[in-house]
């Protein structure tokens, strides 16, 4: 999925529902997240782009960094999707290169928010019970099935296996000695299934 920036908005007239005025409010977040970066997104700023009220976003959101956060999972979940195909080399291999072209585009953003999270007790709340969690819980089940169908060998930790996909695509984004790339993606699968799958599947 390409991101579409959202246009800018414009102060309205009258009062509005509460759901236009949220997704007001978080188009006019992603705007400024993703063309001036997370510090850029205060509540003052985004209220103004937005014709909302500050009240409005300090009851909605603990902090703007919890709001931008908001903004962006709201921009790119749907490229975060996890497919189930029935073969799990083919949907790992399918979500881990639509996760490194996520972080290609928008890594920037990606690394802010976790930079700010660190000082952010809000957005740290929202990234962990939002994305995180959630993210892992999706590609354990998923993993999960592939054991119950024999494609992974019992015995193997799965929530291990998630840290080592997408935690080394996250360890090059923030500490980027070597490049982030789909090839790389493709040996930590490679390398991964060498060691969890049952022998009678290693030869495919």
């Amino acid at each position: 999925m390409t991101r579409q920036t959202p246009p800018r908005l414009t102060p309205g007239r009258g009062r509005r529902p509460a759901p236009e005025v949220r997704r007001a409010t978080l188009a006019a977040a992603a705007d400024l997240l993703f063309s001036q970066g997370i510090r850029s997104v205060t509540f003052e700023k985004v209220a103004a782009r937005a014709g909302a009220s500050k009240v409005t976003l300090y009851k909605w959101w603990p902090s703007p960094g919890a709001l931008a956060f908001e903004a962006y999972f709201e921009a790119v979940q749907d490229t975060l999707a996890f497919p189930d195909t029935g073969d799990i080399r083919r949907d790992l291999t399918t979500q881990l290169h639509a996760f490194v072209d996520l972080l290609h585009r928008n890594g920037s953003v990606v690394a802010e928010i976790i930079g700010a999270a660190q000082s952010d007790p809000g957005l740290a709340t929202a990234l962990s019970e939002q994305y995180t969690r959630p993210r892992r819980d999706l590609a354990v089940e998923r993993l999960t099935r592939a054991r119950e169908a024999g494609q992974i060998r019992e015995g193997v930790h799965l929530e291990v296996v998630v840290d080592q996909l997408w935690g080394a695509c996250y360890h090059r984004l923030l500490l980027p000695a070597e490049p982030l790339t789909t090839d790389f993606a493709d040996a930590l699968i490679a390398n991964l299934f060498l060691a969890i799958t049952p022998t009678t599947h290693r030869a495919r």
